[in-house]
């Protein structure tokens, strides 16, 4: 059985605008705050906004090979939703490898818990909007 790539990229993009208003005005000022983007110049933030693109290009590469994945695991196993094996996958690798990545990343440790919280959630919101849009299209 062959994968729905039309659903695998309308749900890569959906995730990506749903991580962009998780980061952005959901979430922005605290995120700034964990990573110190508030104590720079506007002239700073203007260029550090602009290098973002390249990181954009990337993230959006993973989250397709993410929904690749996701969509896989629901075509391989039937048995469950996709919303169960959503959360399996959130749990089981994604929130584990992003506390690790956040404990031994530098993360400063009066931030560590709100990243993860911000991580994990957006995280799961965005594989959430992947599962229905793979089992609905």
């Amino acid at each position: 059985m062959s994968l729905n790539y039309v659903a695998i990229a309308v749900a890569s993009v959906a995730e990506f605008i749903v991580g962009a208003i998780w980061y952005m005005p959901i979430f922005g000022e605290t995120w700034g705050k964990i990573h110190g983007f508030n104590k720079l110049t506007k002239k700073e933030q203007k260029e550090s906004q602009k290098a973002m693109g390249p990181l954009m290009a990337v993230q959006l590469a993973v989250t397709v090979i993410t929904t690749i994945i996701l969509a896989k695991f629901i075509q391989m196993i039937p048995g469950y939703s996709a919303y169960v094996l959503a959360d399996f996958l959130w749990l089981g690798f994604v929130v584990p490898t992003q506390i690790s990545a956040i404990v031994f990343g530098g993360t400063d440790p009066k931030w560590i818990v709100k990243k993860a919280v911000i991580m994990a959630g957006g995280s799961l919101a965005c594989l959430m909007v992947a599962a229905a849009i793979l089992t609905n299209m």
